[in-house]
């Protein structure tokens, strides 16, 4: 074998750090997609105040449609990943390295006792950030008596793609493992 000669073990050990870097990159992301999220919500919210325009507030569901899904990708991407790396490329590595296991903070992190409820909680979190707070703002909407039919054929709509928005955060975290 040359000196050059690329082993099995770089090659895994390679795909890791790839892996791996691409999770951060994501977990970023993700996180600032909260971030924005909310100041995105809170600028609209003053903008509309101050004009006394509560049709302004339409802008929120689409927005946080938009930013909870890719939020949502993301999020899932990321257990992917973990998962990848725990079901398939550690023990690969494990194996060949003839070792019990490779990678153990992949799993250990994950048998937290409270991690079931930490993930409860974050659901919640992305359910009101994402869904909760624009429809909200719908009810607002609604109820402030400035509607027209068309805004309101539009903010219905918006309501239905909250829900399904809704509906695929609850359905991302099941069963909250």
């Amino acid at each position: 074998m040359a000196e050059s000669d690329v082993t099995i073990g770089q090659l895994l050990l390679a795909e890791y750090q790839t892996v791996k870097d691409e999770q951060k990159t994501r977990i970023g992301f993700r996180d600032n997609l909260l971030y924005v999220t909310l100041t995105v919500v809170a600028a609209v919210i003053a903008a509309a105040a101050q004009a006394e325009q509560s049709a302004m507030l339409l802008a929120i569901p689409p927005v946080c449609v938009v930013l909870g899904w890719t939020y949502l990708v993301n999020d899932e991407k990321i257990s992917a990943i973990g998962k990848y790396i725990r079901e398939d490329l550690g023990p690969r590595l494990a194996q060949l390295a003839e070792a019990e296991r490779a990678f153990g903070w992949e799993t250990a992190h994950r048998t937290d006792a409270r991690r079931r409820i930490r993930k409860a909680v974050q659901c919640a979190i992305d359910l009101l950030a994402f869904a909760v707070v624009p429809l909200a703002g719908l009810v607002v909407y609604w109820g402030a008596g400035q509607t027209s039919t068309g805004l309101l054929v539009v903010s219905v709509f918006e309501a239905i793609g909250l829900i399904g928005l809704a509906a695929q955060v609850i359905v991302y975290a099941r069963p909250f493992s």
